[in-house]
């Protein structure tokens, strides 16, 4: 079986966790928010609202959705499913995040991919640290890593020794300061794949060199505007090219997608999205795409 390598093609097995596994309840979260640096407070039951609205436009796409389980190991912040891990066409590399209160989420994955049967190609050792949210399939021969306070050299290294058999190019990206070491900034945050040819970004946090990249290969660049960016406008989730997931607030954004020739769905995101800065990509392990 070949796992996922893509950041757009059709989404057909997908990772998740609900937020009642997550945040459980309103006292919980009102225990936790501060610790994992949430902007405000979730209410619970909005979330799980918004969630059941996100869940409902993936099953309009994707085949197979599989949950997570609840784990006394982990915290809030694992209703983000994306970034403990990531997947290659040979199957799964477990991370340990910058974020150490999230680093426990990698065994708890580590048990769930065991139960599924998906393979484990390798895992991050000693002092590397990397969040599934810093590396990016540019196309299925082609990774993307960033470089920046969530992802640091010793990862990179060690992502790049497990994916030497299937990437012909492998960029590294540095990140900005931007906001500081607290603030979650991957480079998800700044860039989306719609489509082989079709990004959402940015730019301002962007390196020149990597603009220019993608630029040269063909890529258009839709421009999110900085408020939307701070709505997580640029965070887009393609659930085949072209086909895309937003959370509402964004009217540029999704207009410039429309132009584009998307298809764009919406959601509203304020309690499971804004207030812990995780869009969509975020709450999305792609298994398969193809």
């Amino acid at each position: 079986m070949t796992y996922c390598s893509s950041m757009y093609a059709p989404l057909q097995w997908v990772i998740v966790k609900h937020p009642k596994q997550a945040f459980y309840n309103q006292s919980y979260l009102a225990d936790q928010w501060k610790t994992f640096n949430y902007l405000e407070e979730p209410n619970f039951e909005e979330a799980v609202r918004e969630y059941e609205e996100f869940i409902s436009i993936l099953e309009k796409y994707v085949p197979q959705i599989d949950f997570l389980p609840a784990s006394d190991e982990v915290g809030m912040d694992s209703l983000y499913a994306h970034d403990p891990v990531k997947f290659t066409p040979a199957g799964v590399m477990i991370l340990k995040s910058g974020k150490k209160v999230r680093q426990p989420e990698a065994n708890v994955y580590r048990k769930f991919l065991e139960e599924k049967e998906i393979p484990i190609i390798g895992e991050l050792t000693g002092d590397a640290v990397a969040d599934g949210g810093d590396i990016v399939w540019l196309d299925d021969r082609t990774l993307v890593v960033g470089r920046g306070y969530r992802t640091n050299d010793e990862a990179i290294e060690q992502i790049r020794e497990m994916t030497g058999s299937f990437v012909d190019e492998f960029i590294v990206v540095q990140l900005p300061h931007d906001l500081g070491e607290e603030e979650c900034l991957h480079l998800m945050s700044f860039i989306s794949m719609v489509d082989k040819d079709l990004a959402v970004v940015h730019s301002r946090l962007m390196p020149v060199f990597f603009r220019q990249l993608l630029i040269e290969r063909g890529i258009q660049l839709i421009e999110v505007q900085k408020d939307e960016y701070d709505n997580l406008g640029c965070n887009v989730l393609a659930l085949a090219p072209r086909v895309c997931v937003i959370s509402s607030g964004n009217a540029s954004t999704k207009q410039q997608l429309l132009d584009a020739g998307a298809t764009v769905y919406e959601y509203k995101g304020e309690e499971i999205s804004v207030k812990g800065t995780g869009g969509p990509t975020c709450l999305t392990s792609p298994v398969i795409r193809r």
